[in-house]
């Protein structure tokens, strides 16, 4: 059976979560680096294109919810997101709603958990 890879419309409104919580599990991160982590955790059911991560980093970013950090690696600028002091505060209120939010979507959809 093909995996089902998310459709980029229902990853859009989980992306920042999901971009803060790599950061509480990995300290600090470039994007290509979140982009390979999620695709390997999910068995390439999530897919982040750059198109929607790096937009998402700097609205993060706006928020002073991540902190950058650039490096030269090579000859080219390297990226390093980390949590910010603000950002390590909001994880667990992120994942709250987030967690709220598809037990909501469980009820509302009238789904079942699934028995193998």
């Amino acid at each position: 059976m093909p995996v089902m890879i998310f459709s980029s419309e229902l990853i859009k409104g989980t992306l920042k979560t999901i971009v803060l919580k790599q950061l509480e599990a990995n300290h600090r991160m470039y994007g290509y680096e979140i982009t390979q982590r999620v695709k390997e955790l999910t068995s390439d059911r999530i897919q982040i294109t750059e198109g929607a991560l790096y937009p998402t980093l700097h609205a993060l970013e706006a928020e002073g919810l991540v902190t950058v950090e650039t490096e030269f690696v090579g000859k080219r600028i390297r990226k390093y997101y980390s949590l910010s002091p603000k950002g390590k505060s909001k994880i667990d209120e992120k994942i709250s709603e987030m967690a709220e939010f598809i037990e909501t979507m469980k009820f509302l959809l009238d789904l079942r958990p699934q028995t193998l």
